[in-house]
């Protein structure tokens, strides 16, 4: 996107939300039309389940419009947004992996490569799908907590460095450190994620 076109929207993002925040409903409902689809993938890559994705982010502009009062800077909605999100998926997975170790759920409940999304009916595409999320999964499980995140929010929901920053509170020098530990203990596992080592800015 360009620039010009990047300070339209966020012009654009701002006065949507002033709005909200003042009680026009119409105004929220568009700032949800345009950041329904970057939350969804959001939880996707974090849960794998359509079902679960769809789910949590009903809950996350829910509590978004709740909480649209406690955002003093409309400029930094996106970012305020994400970290709704985040925590969302966090408390999710958090629930999630504690019942899983109470009912030992099965193994077909743990297979989120089925609920794959846009599948191709084509048994050839299936069968890559189905390669390529578990290596996904078989990545994300040597990161650190953190790792992931940083690492899941940069390739999987294309967010900048600054914006990591901003979703997850820290400075842009600690995103970037957690980020090279992630892409150093993946290395040579994934090809496909190598083109992005030199888009690290």
């Amino acid at each position: 996107m360009k620039t010009e076109d990047k300070t339209n929207t966020s012009l654009k993002t701002a006065e949507l939300v002033k709005k909200a925040r003042d009680g026009n409903r119409l105004s929220f409902q568009e700032l949800v039309g345009m950041f329904q689809e970057d939350i969804y993938r959001l939880a996707y890559y974090r849960t794998f389940s359509q079902m679960d994705a769809e789910d949590l982010s009903q809950d996350v502009f829910e509590q978004a419009y709740r909480k649209m009062s406690s955002l003093q800077d409309p400029q930094r909605f996106r970012a305020w947004l994400y970290s709704i999100a985040v925590n969302r998926c966090n408390d999710f997975l958090r629930k999630r992996k504690y019942l899983a170790l109470l009912q030992m759920r099965s193994a077909q409940e743990h297979d989120f490569m089925d609920t794959g999304k846009d599948m191709s009916n084509s048994d050839n595409d299936r069968i890559e799908k189905k390669r390529f999320w578990k290596q996904v999964k078989s990545m994300l499980h040597r990161l650190s907590a953190m790792e992931r995140q940083v690492f899941t929010l940069r390739f999987m929901d294309h967010r900048d460095i600054n914006e990591i920053a901003a979703i997850l509170d820290k400075n842009e020098s600690t995103i970037k450190t957690h980020l090279y530990r992630a892409l150093n203990k993946i290395k040579g596992h994934a090809e496909f994620f190598k083109e992005y080592r030199g888009s690290l800015s």
